[in-house]
């Protein structure tokens, strides 16, 4: 190792031991950020606000990999060849500066989660039906073939899962979705991640489509909301009489008091 190298090496280990933590953390990303099988490459971008020297990555809280930076750039980036379920995992990443001894904090940690396709994938069922009316509740079960897991329910159009259930000895999880409206209408799907390998999942399974029509309201509020509307009509009528007899009435006293003694007209 180059005496350089290790003069960098020393100072950061003697930067971290004196808790020298000051500068902002980067931002770590992963590429592709979902779907990734067994097998596939993967990449890790690590997102620097300034130039640094050193970058490493953290699998676990446990350093992996460093890469030396011989140019100023603002992000680094370490690849996964042929991703195995020992890559599965939470990263995070840490740089540190050029000719100093400050080291960042670690970012935020990102999840490479694997699809093993060696799991089956889960079954599926909607209750009451396909197609309902806005204000029903909605219950999705999804099932698996005896592995206590993490049940997570997608809806197409969605980059994230909407829902998720950890099921340790079970294996059904029930989704419900109260009071739907039309923007819950939409294709439903399941994975799952077994309990005890929480950064695998099974790949999706099968589908199930909601429609939530509009629901007209029933005859006995139509009812209601005509008998307030003619209330109403009635009450501004009302109101609008009794205005306009204290107008006349107003006027036609001030009309005699005009054409009595003393009045404008004698």
């Amino acid at each position: 190792m180059a005496p350089m190298e290790l003069a960098l090496i020393l100072g950061w280990w003697l930067a971290a031991a004196s808790g020298a933590q000051k500068l902002p953390p980067p931002s770590l990303s992963l590429h592709p950020s979902q779907g990734v099988s067994l097998g596939d490459n993967v990449t890790f971008r690590c997102h620097l606000p300034q130039s640094a020297a050193w970058v490493w990555l953290y699998k676990g809280g446990l350093w992996t990999h460093n890469m030396y930076q011989d140019k100023e750039q603002d992000t680094a980036e370490f690849s996964i060849l042929s991703t195995n379920r020992e890559h599965a995992g939470s990263y995070q990443c840490q740089y540190r500066l050029y000719w100093t001894a400050e080291t960042s904090e670690k970012s935020d940690p990102v999840e490479l989660v694997l699809t093993d396709h060696s799991f089956p994938p889960p079954n599926i069922s909607l209750s009451p039906g396909k197609r309902v009316g806005t204000g029903t509740n909605v219950s999705i079960q999804c099932w698996n073939q005896g592995y206590g897991a993490d049940f997570l329910l997608h809806k197409d159009g969605c980059s994230a899962p909407i829902q998720r259930q950890e099921l340790l000895v079970e294996d059904k999880a029930t989704f419900t979705i109260l009071g739907v409206t039309p923007a819950d209408s939409g294709t439903y799907s399941c994975s799952y991640r077994p309990w005890a390998q929480r950064f695998l999942s099974s790949p999706i399974g099968n589908n199930v489509t909601l429609e939530v029509a509009p629901t007209p309201a029933p005859p006995g509020d139509a009812r209601r909301s005509l008998v307030v509307a003619v209330v109403r009509g009635c009450a501004a009528a009302l109101v609008f009489a009794l205005g306009l007899y204290f107008v006349l009435d107003a006027r036609s006293l001030w009309v005699r008091r005009g054409d009595g003694p003393g009045g404008e007209g004698s």
